[in-house]
């Protein structure tokens, strides 16, 4: 299972933008109303308990970055994808919480 810290996404998502590559999947598996309070721009919202119903409607292929609150559940996520036959899937470890302490300090906590 792959991992990445809220500071490395951050520079990825940094990067793609200014080099005009194509930006990773942010598959955000939070709560609706977790999604309303705080969510990195771009991300697509699934909510965990949707996934076994909808996962087909992502690219098994495609750069997929799973984010939750704190990690155990885009980790559940990742994983289940990886069973699902997914090759690029990585984990957002530490999730929103990391990202709103590291990454972007103007992002709401909860």
């Amino acid at each position: 299972m792959k991992q990445m810290t809220a500071v490395q996404l951050k520079e990825w998502l940094d990067q793609a933008k200014a080099d005009g590559h194509a930006l990773p999947v942010l598959l955000d598996v939070r709560e609706p109303w977790e999604f309303d309070v705080v969510r990195i721009p771009g991300a697509k919202l699934m909510p965990m308990r949707s996934i076994p119903a909808r996962y087909l409607e992502l690219q098994r292929d495609a750069e997929t970055v799973v984010i939750c609150h704190h990690g155990a559940r885009s980790y559940q996520v990742a994983m289940f994808l990886e069973h699902q036959g997914f090759s690029n899937v990585i984990n957002l470890y530490g999730g929103m919480a990391a990202w709103s302490r590291d990454a972007d300090p103007s992002a709401p906590t909860y």
